[in-house]
């Protein structure tokens, strides 16, 4: 678990995400918190339960990013969820519970590549060793000596020779080749596993996919992977060794209890379009019966339950949940009381403007304009963009949110995918060009389509 101090955390975030500083502080806050806990005696740890929070504003304006760098910044497990996905059980649809196997998946994948790391160097050893077997196959000393030729050792014990000083030269030598990169080009003959041509799909009963799991993985031992033997390159039967390797230095055991602990007490779940689930006080009928309905069943598992994967028994206890919505037509008091209770931080993103849609084009180490210019550098295309060319961008940002559907920094895509679009189907004919854009070729690409309302609707 990072940790990284609450002005850190907005100090690492403020390198992705432009504004939203009051939500920021409040998931920085709550990030602190679980590594404070983890400082505690055992018995105080237990109680302490994570504050959940609920971050409400438009699309677009960072609620998704801030929860998913926030998981990256303390490399914990992270699944993002939308809650419409989620039907009460009984009707068709996922049932709450699925969000925790697979959160679990996440966590074990994490650890696995971590628990990977750790032996790699004995795997690419280990590796090292098969690869030289596939070019230059050991002689044993039958094989060399039909006859069962023996030397005397040192110590006049009678010993089998095993592998000639030639021999131990020649791999040598191509050990030293390997290395070198002098045989990349050459091809090996090896055997990989294959899955099997019986594959049983299974079509779960809503709430009780779990059964449904254990079924496919009862069918996929049923019919196991075959080896059979496929060329390839060698540094590609290298990176195969290596994971063949890495998989029996692992124990799965461990993998398994690792990722387990991580997932209950690091895990963060992001729930987005809660307000979608919300039942309006001033609209009725089945609808809102089937929202309160799935409202209901996700209050356990928020509460602090108990779910079966395949991994294991998980506990919710400690799940960190981060609820997110946009609440144009419903607010978090239209939730039922006892989950409104399980989310007692709530936070309202600001709508971006001009100036926050000018920070997003420059100041993000993944600004737009970056991703852009790296893409077309490929081509030997140098781009670069004016201030004033920005500034048109982003005021025309501003001005199609108001006119239309307000979506937010995802208005930029949609803009500078129009502005570029000519220049990223030439640019394989203008390499070693520098082109700058500015305000002019700004206006010439999109001017068109701004000035026509309806046009703009569907394109911009």
């Amino acid at each position: 678990m990072s940790n990284l101090t609450p002005r850190e955390i907005v100090s690492e975030l403020d390198k992705y995400i432009i504004g939203q500083n009051a939500a920021k502080r409040m998931v920085a806050i709550a990030m602190r918190n679980r590594w404070r806990r983890q400082q505690l005696d055992p018995e105080l740890r237990d109680e302490i339960a994570p504050k959940n929070i609920i971050l409400m504003g438009p699309t677009g304006v960072g609620k998704t990013e801030i929860a998913r760098r926030l998981a990256r910044l303390a490399k914990c497990p992270f699944f993002k969820v939308e809650a419409t996905k989620f039907t009460e059980v009984g009707y068709v649809g996922r049932d709450v519970e699925s969000m925790i196997r697979d959160l679990m998946e996440i966590g074990v994948t994490m650890v696995r590549k971590e628990e990977t790391e750790k032996v790699r160097i004995k795997a690419e050893k280990n590796a090292e060793e098969r690869l030289l077997d596939l070019l230059l196959p050991r002689n044993n000393a039958k094989s060399a000596n039909p006859a069962g030729f023996f030397m005397g050792s040192p110590n006049g014990e009678i010993e089998e020779k095993s592998e000639s000083p030639k021999d131990d030269s020649t791999r040598e030598k191509f050990r030293q080749m390997f290395r070198t990169g002098q045989l990349d080009d050459r091809e090996v003959e090896l055997e990989v596993t294959v899955q099997s041509g019986a594959q049983v799909e299974i079509m779960a009963i809503p709430g009780m996919e779990e059964m449904g799991s254990n079924l496919q993985s009862a069918f996929s031992n049923m019919f196991p992977g075959k080896r059979k033997p496929r060329k390839m390159k060698i540094q590609e039967a290298y990176q195969v060794l290596i994971d063949e390797e890495a998989d029996k230095l692992i124990d799965p055991d461990v993998v398994n209890e690792l990722a387990r602990e991580r997932v209950e007490q690091q895990g963060i779940i992001f729930v987005d379009e809660m307000d979608k689930i919300a039942s309006r006080q001033d609209a009725g009928g089945n609808a809102d019966v089937s929202r309160e309905g799935v409202q209901r069943d996700l209050l356990p598992i928020v509460e602090g339950s108990v779910v079966n994967t395949k991994y294991g028994m998980v506990k919710t206890d400690h799940i960190l949940f981060i609820a997110a919505g946009a609440f144009h037509f419903a607010k978090p008091s239209d939730l039922i009381p006892e989950l409104q209770g399980r989310f007692p931080l709530r936070e309202e993103l600001a709508s971006l403007h001009k100036e926050e849609f000018y920070r997003i084009l420059t100041e993000p180490k993944n600004a737009l304009t970056v991703q852009y210019k790296a893409l077309l550098e490929t081509e030997g295309v140098s781009v670069d963009f004016s201030k004033e060319a920005l500034e048109e961008i982003a005021g025309n940002a501003e001005k199609i949110n108001e006119e239309t559907e307000n979506i937010g920094a995802r208005r930029l895509y949609t803009i500078m995918e129009k502005i570029l679009a000519n220049l990223s189907f030439e640019a394989p004919d203008k390499s070693g060009q520098q082109i700058v854009i500015d305000r002019e070729y700004v206006k010439e690409q999109i001017d068109d389509v701004i000035e026509d309302r309806d046009l703009s609707r569907y394109i911009l």
